[in-house]
C-alpha cells in the first residue's frame, strides 16, 4: 500500500483490492455448501507480531471491502452513500472508500494501533463470491440458483477468509447497519474469539416496518420483466427500472423528515412555478432520487441487493440463538458491547440499542450504550463520524466513563 503525497494527513492512501480464494467449502444456513467461495478484501495498517490487534470492519448493504484510503482504480460510481456525500466528498468522492472519516492514523479506528481488515459480504457484488459469480455446475452466472444467505453465512463466510490469513482472534469486530448485526453475529458464533464489538445504528432484529420497506425494495426488482427470473446476465437486459425504484425506497427509509425538509422542502427544480407535468421531476426531491438510482444502477447487482436484503431481514438474534429471548441469546457474549444509536434514525431506532445494552447489563455483561442527538436518520452513522470517533478511541482503549448508564451527546 503506497501512501499517496497528495492526501491529507489521516489518510491511508492509496489502496488496491486483493482476492483470496476460500480453500474448503463455506456451509450455509440453508443447508447448501458453497464452493468455490473468493472474498474480496482490503487491509490498512501493520499487523503485530502477536496478530492481537485486527478490527474487522463490516459494511452495510451497499458497500464493499473498499473502506478507507483511495482506490487505485476508481469506480464508475463511488459507495459513500451518505446523504449529499456528493457535495462532502467532491471529485474525491468516487475513489474514497466509504468510511474513510472513521479509519486511518488518529481517526476511530486508529491505523497507527490497529490492522483494519474490510471484506466484501459473501453474496456480494464487489469482489466476493455471488449471484454474479460463475456457476461450476453451469459456467453461468448463478441468478437466482445462488443459494440463499444469512448473515451468520456472510460471518462463517469471514471466520474462514482470517483462518487464511492466520488470524485466529480478533480485536474487535464494528459496523453500523447490517455492518452492525455482522458484529454481532460474531460476538454470538465465536464467543471466545473477540474482544470487542462496536455495533453502530443496528438492531438484534430489523422491526416490522424495516421488513415491509425491504420487502417493497424487492419487489420492484421481481416485477421488473428485465429481472426475467433472476437470469439476466448476459441478455442485454437488466433490471435497472426496478432497481432504482428499490434504491429510492430505500434511501427515503435512511433519511429523516427534517432532513429532507432542511434539504428540499418545497422547491421546484427547474421552474418558478408547476409545469403539469407526470413524467418528468417537478421538485428538487424527486431529481435527486432520480439521480441515486441512476448512480446506484451503475456499481450494483439487483440479485445481490436481493440477497443482501433478504438477509439483514432474516436476522434474528433472539429467534436464532435464543428459543425467543434476546438475553438467551447473547448469553454466551464475552465480548465488551459499544452501542451507538442516532435520535432521528427510524429504520434503526434507539430502542433497540436500548434493548440490547438492557439484555446484556441483566447478564452482568461490560456495555456502553450512546445516543446521539442526529437530525440526518440513519444515514447518520455515516455523517456523524466526528462525534463518533471520540467515544469509538476511548471505548478501543478501554478507557472510558461507567458503562451502566446511557449517554446523550449534543456536541
Amino acid at each position: 500500500m503506497a501512501p499517496n503525497p497528495t492526501v491529507a494527513a489521516g489518510s491511508v492512501g492509496n489502496v488496491e483490492t486483493r482476492h483470496l480464494d476460500l480453500p474448503r467449502p463455506v456451509p450455509l444456513d440453508c443447508g447448501r455448501e458453497l464452493h468455490p467461495v473468493r472474498v474480496a478484501y482490503e487491509t490498512y495498517g501493520v499487523l503485530s507480531p502477536e496478530r492481537d490487534n485486527v478490527i474487522l470492519v463490516c459494511h452495510a448493504l451497499s458497500g464493499d471491502a473498499h473502506a478507507a484510503g483511495f482506490a487505485a482504480t476508481p469506480p464508475e460510481a463511488g459507495t459513500r452513500d451518505g446523504f449529499a456525500a456528493e457535495a462532502r466528498d467532491g471529485a474525491a468522492g468516487k475513489a474514497l472508500g466509504w468510511w474513510d472519516g472513521m479509519i486511518g492514523p488518529g481517526k476511530a479506528f486508529d491505523t497507527d494501533r490497529f490492522f483494519i481488515v474490510s471484506t466484501n459480504v459473501l453474496g456480494g457484488c464487489r469482489g466476493t463470491t455471488g449471484p454474479s459469480s460463475t456457476d461450476p455446475a453451469s459456467g453461468a452466472p448463478y441468478g437466482s440458483d445462488f443459494p440463499v444467505i444469512t448473515v451468520a453465512d456472510m460471518v462463517r463466510t469471514q471466520r474462514a477468509f482470517l483462518d487464511e490469513l492466520g488470524i485466529t482472534r480478533l480485536a474487535a469486530v464494528a459496523g453500523g447497519s447490517l455492518g452492525g448485526m455482522q458484529a454481532l453475529e460474531w460476538a454470538v458464533l465465536y464467543p471466545d474469539q473477540v474482544d470487542a464489538i462496536v455495533v453502530i445504528a443496528s438492531t438484534p432484529a430489523l422491526h416490522p416496518q424495516g421488513v415491509a420497506w425491504n420487502a417493497i425494495a424487492r419487489d420492484a426488482i421481481m416485477r421488473d420483466p428485465d429481472w426475467q427470473g433472476g437470469h439476466y446476465h448476459g441478455t442485454g437486459r437488466q433490471p435497472d427500472a426496478g432497481m432504482g425504484v428499490a434504491r429510492m425506497v430505500g434511501h427515503i427509509t435512511y433519511l429523516s423528515a427534517p432532513a429532507l425538509e432542511d434539504r428540499f422542502g418545497r422547491r421546484l427544480q427547474f421552474a418558478d412555478d408547476i409545469r403539469h407535468t407526470i413524467t418528468e421531476p417537478e421538485f428538487e426531491v424527486e431529481s435527486y432520487l432520480r439521480h441515486q438510482a441512476d448512480a446506484f444502477v451503475k456499481r450494483f447487482d439487483a440479485n445481490t441487493y436481493l440477497y443482501t436484503s433478504r438477509a439483514l431481514t432474516y436476522f434474528d438474534l433472539a429467534r436464532e440463538h435464543g428459543g425467543g429471548s434476546l438475553t438467551r441469546a447473547l448469553g454466551g457474549i464475552m465480548a465488551r458491547t459499544l452501542l451507538i444509536a442516532f435520535s432521528s434514525d427510524w429504520l434503526y431506532p434507539p430502542t433497540a440499542s436500548e434493548q440490547l445494552a438492557a439484555a446484556l447489563r441483566t447478564l452482568g455483561r461490560p456495555v456502553e450504550y450512546h445516543l446521539i442527538e442526529a437530525p440526518h436518520g440513519h444515514d447518520s452513522f455515516l455523517l456523524e463520524e466526528a462525534r463518533q470517533t471520540p467515544v469509538i478511541r476511548r471505548f478501543l482503549t478501554g478507557a472510558g466513563a461507567d458503562p451502566s448508564t446511557p449517554r446523550k451527546r449534543h456536541e
